[in-house]
């Protein structure tokens, strides 16, 4: 590990205590002309006595806007702190979990992993008009029918074609007659130029994509392609659960990641991650926003820079090793959860490094499901699944209720 280590208490206060005083202090600062300030003093105390032991909460009071790319030129002045943390934290996530050669990547935490593929999409889009001269006719995305909404919401935002992959019912594995026929067809359709989405991690199954699935078959055709790998959910569990995984940047092919931080890693909704190979992001570089020193490449604009602070706090609380014993735990949570439903002869999906187990729906009542939130694949009677997602709050006597309830039911 390069830059991911596990840090004291009060090293972490220091460290983020002393990132706030290089940020423009607008409690104390004569600024004028920012359209900011610190949160409303009036509804959110800054001078509450339990701030000084809560870096992440003085963060959020102080308000930092991260607005911009910090891996990338310059960046507003002003906010200098938080943008070397939001810099720790992409050095842990591309270095450290997945393979990237220090300053050979460009990112942002964005407000989630639906903007960051949609980032993505845009950025490989205007790289293939940019250095081609391709029209969006020419251009499509490709994925499984498993993959997040956000990919066709990109689609339709963009206005690009979306292919659709089949996948096996009970594996969850790509089709490979059916992509490669896909791909066939679309070049025959005037399609020249591919973005493909590969998943760590899908969010109804968390089945993992094989990229190399894409990769062959574009390559056997010969056309000009990008692959983003969506690792919303499994970003922070899969690299762990499987050390012996390349699906990072160590395969050349792969050019962009999207992690989620508010999912597995427990950070505040709306903080995703999106990471990139250099000579890519510049393509989404926004010129008129010239009021903004370095201007702009991402999607959303102003961002939070606390949300950088909570994961630079999660991830430096733990550290790698303490991180490998919280994705072990949940594993064997997991593997017990499976134990039982094969004893049960209940039907389930699960990848073997994957904290979801992803059930029959015919044998589930709807009674414990409801009981149970537990997650339909349709909210209606064409229901085919159901999901349980073994989180930190999922302990194993919880398991064992839900186990005993659903054994009762089978005998009744």
């Amino acid at each position: 590990m390069k830059y991911w280590k596990k840090l004291t208490q009060e090293d972490r206060n220091n460290k983020i205590q002393n990132a706030l005083k290089e940020n423009v202090n607008f409690s104390k600062d004569t600024s004028l002309g920012y359209p900011a300030s610190k949160l409303d003093g009036k509804v959110f105390y800054d001078d509450a006595p339990f701030l000084s032991s809560a870096p992440t909460l003085q963060a959020f009071v102080a308000n930092p806007n991260n607005i911009g790319c910090h891996t990338f030129g310059t960046s507003e002045g002003a906010f200098m702190g938080t943008q070397a943390i939001e810099r720790e934290v992409l050095n842990v996530i591309a270095v450290d979990i997945f393979k990237a050669e220090p300053n050979t990547f460009d990112g942002y935490i964005s407000p989630g992993g639906t903007e960051a593929n949609i980032q993505a999409i845009w950025m490989y889009r205007n790289f293939f008009m940019n250095n081609f001269d391709a029209s969006s006719n020419q251009i499509a995305i490709i994925s499984s029918e498993d993959t997040h909404y956000s990919i066709p919401k990109a689609s339709n935002l963009l206005q690009l074609k979306w292919l659709k992959v089949p996948v096996d019912f009970n594996t969850r594995k790509i089709n490979a007659t059916q992509l490669d026929l896909i791909i066939s067809t679309a070049k025959e359709n005037g399609i020249s130029y591919f973005i493909a989405i590969s998943n760590m991690g899908t969010t109804m199954f968390g089945s993992i994509d094989n990229p190399n699935d894409y990769i062959s078959a574009l390559e056997k055709h010969q056309v000009n392609f990008k692959l983003h790998i969506d690792g919303a959910y499994g970003g922070f569990v899969y690299p762990f659960s499987n050390e012996q995984s390349v699906i990072n940047f160590s395969n050349p092919k792969i050019s962009s990641i999207t992690i989620d931080a508010h999912k597995m890693l427990q950070a505040p909704y709306g903080t995703g991650v999106f990471i990139c190979r250099k000579n890519y992001i510049e393509n989404v570089l926004t010129k008129e926003a010239e009021y903004v020193e370095g201007m702009d490449l991402t999607l959303c604009g102003s961002r939070s820079g606390a949300n950088a602070v909570a994961v630079w706090m999660i991830l430096f609380t733990y550290g790698p090793n303490g991180w490998f014993e919280k994705v072990s735990v949940l594993q064997m949570r997991t593997n017990y959860l499976c134990k039982e439903l094969d004893a049960l002869n209940i039907g389930y999906f699960r990848d073997p490094n994957m904290n979801i187990v992803t059930v029959h729906s015919e044998f589930i009542p709807e009674s414990i499901a409801h009981k149970y939130d537990l997650v339909p694949e349709t909210h209606d009677k064409n229901n085919k699944w159901y999901k349980i997602v073994v989180m930190d709050h999922v302990e194993v006597e919880h398991l064992a209720t839900f186990i005993g309830e659903l054994k009762a039911a089978f005998y009744e």
